[in-house]
């Protein structure tokens, strides 16, 4: 189930929310005056998604380094939009 909760219970209620995220394993969305402003997420739900990006970064950064090759904003978005489809 999703837990939305107004952004006071996160200064109010802030044991419940960590239990909901940490032991749950589960994000709680947050609003503000009905509004979603922002979600929590526990550290290992952050890193299982982001960590792949950063190693391909790292990939990236490496892959830049051993060569003068260097692509144009045009060619990258290009290749990208051909590579999911678009």
């Amino acid at each position: 189930m999703i837990a939305i909760r107004p952004v006071s219970d996160l200064r109010n209620k802030y044991t419940e929310i960590e239990n909901l995220v940490t032991q749950n394993h589960q994000p709680v969305f947050l609003t503000k005056n009905g509004y979603g402003t922002m979600v929590v997420l526990s550290i290992d739900q952050y890193s299982a998604l982001t960590d792949k990006i950063e190693m391909k970064l790292d990939e990236a950064d490496a892959f830049a380094k051993s060569t003068d090759v260097r692509y144009g904003a045009k060619e990258v978005f290009d290749r990208a939009r051909v590579r999911i489809g678009k």
